[in-house]
């Protein structure tokens, strides 16, 4: 019986991380989730559950909601700002096989969609992920979250005016047309080629949770994202641009370097992601994710 339980858990793995991932933005989050609902379900008389999937959907909806809360709390005493945790691989895809590989191909996974998700309270975020993404009832959800089926939907509806504002996935070529032609003009060193190259309304936003050097404050506008950039290369060397290696992020082209240690003439460098996102051609969101807490999705050899 418990092999024959195992097994139908199994089917369900990818599914309760893309829930787990998505609820919490936390890689590490979400496998220690879908850890613990094996848990109770081995400790439970399986038997007698009549709709497996739904069953584990809410128990890792409930795990999720006491992980969100302790972030939030975190988050009031972090240094800098918040970014999800990235989900990286090598452009060929995870050298071993990995559920949440499938994951963050969806569009509701990609980097700039969790940024978004982020912004949520801890009952919004349950309530629109849960209800908009994998169908779970608002009945349900009113009894994971304790509140009525009414605030229940009217928690959805404030956090999808919320996600509304995620800007709309670009198919890959774009992104990284758009991304080559920053990266050639930041290696060229030219101000008003990297200003082209970036959005209008561009953002940057760096997390390091006080463990090493990035942008503390959100960087708003391409101009200012320009010279904080080409600053960043002066500071380091050009040489360090060469070590960004380019990767999957959230299955998105992006970029990793494990760092340098600096030399006479520049500081050392700590291993960081650099995620980014493209509307209309143009870069409008680069997300420089340093903390080493936060690197625990790095699926590279």
């Amino acid at each position: 019986m418990v092999a024959i339980v195992a097994e139908d858990f199994e089917t369900h793995r990818p599914h309760l991380l893309a829930v787990g991932y998505r609820l919490t933005g936390s890689v590490t989050d979400a496998e220690d989730a879908v850890q613990e609902a094996w848990l109770r379900l081995s400790n439970s008389a399986a038997e007698e559950i009549r709709d497996l999937r739904a069953w584990l959907t809410t128990v890792v909806g409930r795990i999720c909601l006491d992980r969100l809360r302790s972030a939030a709390v975190r988050r009031e005493s972090y240094v800098g700002q918040w970014l999800p945790e990235p989900f990286v691989t090598p452009l060929t895809g995870p050298p071993t096989p990995d559920p949440l590989d499938s994951v963050v191909q969806q569009e509701d996974s990609r980097f700039a969609a969790m940024v978004v998700l982020d912004s949520l309270s801890p009952p919004q975020r349950v309530a629109f992920v849960l209800h908009d993404a994998f169908d779970v009832p608002f009945d349900e959800i009113a009894q994971i979250l304790d509140i009525s089926v009414q605030s229940a939907r009217q928690l959805a509806s404030r956090a999808r005016r919320t996600v509304a504002s995620t800007p709309p996935p670009v198919d890959a070529a774009e992104h990284e047309q758009a991304i080559a032609a920053l990266m050639t003009a930041m290696a060229n060193g030219d101000i008003n080629a990297v200003v082209a190259a970036l959005d209008p309304d561009a953002v940057m936003i760096g997390d390091a949770g006080g463990t090493t050097r990035t942008a503390v404050n959100v960087v708003h506008g391409a101009d200012k994202i320009a010279r904080f950039l080409l600053g960043l290369i002066r500071k380091y060397g050009e040489d360090r641009l060469q070590e960004y290696v380019p990767v999957r992020v959230n299955g998105q082209l992006g970029f990793y370097t494990p760092g340098s240690p600096g030399d006479a003439d520049h500081p050392p460098m700590a291993p960081r992601v650099m995620a980014l996102s493209v509307r209309d051609g143009k870069v409008v969101g680069a997300f420089d994710i340093a903390n080493p807490a936060k690197l625990h999705g790095l699926k590279l050899a």
